[in-house]
């Protein structure tokens, strides 16, 4: 059994959905990787998981096909779940024998998304519930620190209708529903200033940076948290 002080590091890499998570998630394990760092990376939710049955049934529009028709408590259950399964069968052992782990979404995702359901002033109760939930009584290790990947929704939307070569049918009802994403992305804002999550404009005039432009953000962040 390791002790506290051998524990790895957790670093998430958060944002609304067009955002290039997973792109710069790959990115940063494989600069981190080639420094001779033990890195894994993840992602949530685990779509190749029995764990995540019931996010994939909720996204479906198997619950209702709005959202908000599953309340923020119900639905973070679902995501929670799903991730304390990856830690207990997958990173959790690597992660607590020092290794650094790259998380594509995590907790903080639940944090923007579910938030986006309840009004603003029951926004901090709501994320003080989540982050007890998941990190206190699952026992899910918390993030050393979240990189917040900021899109123009406009930008965003854009990326999405192209990443389905245009076939909206192919959005889950996260995607389709625009009022919900813009609900999002300010409860996203709020998260981000509240919980001090690092941030990093991916949009300028309009048009999205290249990606080894934010990669080089990205990384000299994640240096700086594992120095």
């Amino acid at each position: 059994m390791t002790t506290e002080g051998t524990r790895g590091r957790l670093l998430v890499i958060d944002g609304l959905d067009g955002s290039g998570k997973a792109t710069q998630a790959r990115l940063l394990a494989q600069h981190l990787t080639a420094q001779g760092r033990q890195v894994r990376q993840i992602s949530f939710p685990n779509y190749a998981s029995d764990s995540s049955a019931l996010v994939r049934m909720y996204l479906a529009g198997q619950f209702g096909d709005k959202p908000d028709d599953v309340n923020a408590y119900a639905a973070s259950s679902f995501f929670a779940v799903d991730r304390y399964a990856s830690y207990k069968t997958d990173w959790g052992t690597f992660y607590q024998e020092g290794g650094i782990v790259i998380a594509d979404r995590y907790t903080t995702s639940n944090g923007a998304h579910q938030c986006s359901k309840l009004p603003p002033e029951a926004w901090d109760a709501y994320l003080d519930w989540l982050f007890t939930y998941e990190y206190k009584l699952l026992g899910l290790p918390a993030p050393d620190a979240v990189i917040y990947l900021r899109v123009d929704p406009a930008v965003s939307q854009q990326l999405m209708t192209s990443r389905y070569h245009g076939d909206e049918s192919k959005k889950d009802i996260q995607e389709r529903d625009l009022e919900y994403l813009e609900r999002s992305r300010r409860a996203a804002e709020y998260c981000a200033q509240k919980l001090g999550w690092q941030t990093v404009e991916c949009t300028e005039a309009g048009r999205m940076r290249t990606v080894e432009d934010i990669g080089r953000q990205v990384l000299a962040l994640a240096e700086s948290v594992l120095e």
